[in-house]
């Protein structure tokens, strides 16, 4: 019987971040000059972690186009596809270095020059426990405000708003459409796929990315799900294990 997937989901479970180097399209696996010493940085510390992930523009409606007074044919423009993610909060130094925001080591960040290039993967899950994954392995980010409010009898956050544009691979051979080869600057992944493995995914969009030091495979699913069977409502406990192949 073939596994039941869902185009649906529900949640966020992680966010992850990894700098790409802009030449060789390989992950950047150094604490300083990327985001850690194998790369990828999961954002799920303490108070932090996304509360929102809104990916837009991946489609437009077509232009119609007739010929003998009928409607023949529709055209489609490239996807530009963007994401609008929304942190509780994540670690400062983190921020700064996907954004492109440079220190004068004396506590103060300005606009570098150079924008990085940064590989996104946002998880979440269908109603069937499968994992659903969203990925861009190329991307520029920009926080384009900071909003400040007084505190009254109420708090007023600012939860840290980044603004994604998804850009073409810079290795060739990743996100490649397998029937006409053409490369795309948006993938998406479904765990439940008999094809699929972890290995490859994280592979593919963090630019050669190992998981030795196991922190997908130790990074628990969080979202409520549906029982199978019944599409009965149960609360979800954090406590399943994603399986890595």
């Amino acid at each position: 019987m073939a596994k039941k997937m869902g185009a649906s989901f529900t949640g966020i479970d992680y966010v992850a971040f990894g700098i790409i180097d802009g030449d060789t399209g390989k992950l950047v696996a150094d604490k300083d000059k990327g985001l850690s010493a194998d790369g990828v940085v999961i954002v799920d510390g303490d108070g932090q972690g996304a509360t929102t992930a809104n990916i837009t523009q991946l489609g437009a409606t077509g232009a119609d186009q007739y010929a003998n007074n009928k409607l023949k044919r529709i055209a489609y423009g490239l996807q530009r596809p963007q994401l609008a993610l929304t942190m509780l909060d994540m670690p400062f130094d983190i921020a700064q270095k996907i954004k492109g925001y440079v220190s004068d080591g004396k506590g103060g960040y300005v606009l570098g020059k150079i924008r990085p290039h940064v590989a996104v993967l946002v998880a979440s899950e269908d109603y069937w426990g499968n994992m659903v994954f969203d990925a861009f392995a190329n991307s520029s980010v920009d926080e384009t405000a900071h909003n400040h409010g007084t505190d009254n009898q109420n708090e007023v956050d600012y939860n840290a708003a980044l603004t994604i544009q998804a850009l073409n691979p810079i290795d060739d051979n990743v996100f490649i459409d397998p029937d006409t080869g053409t490369q795309r600057a948006y993938k998406q992944f479904q765990s439940g796929d008999d094809g699929f493995t972890y290995d490859a995914m994280l592979s593919e969009v963090f630019g050669g990315y190992k998981d030795t030091n196991k922190q997908f495979a130790n990074h628990g699913k969080t979202a409520a799900t549906y029982d199978p069977t019944n599409q009965s409502h149960t609360s979800g406990t954090g406590q399943d294990t994603t399986p890595v192949s």
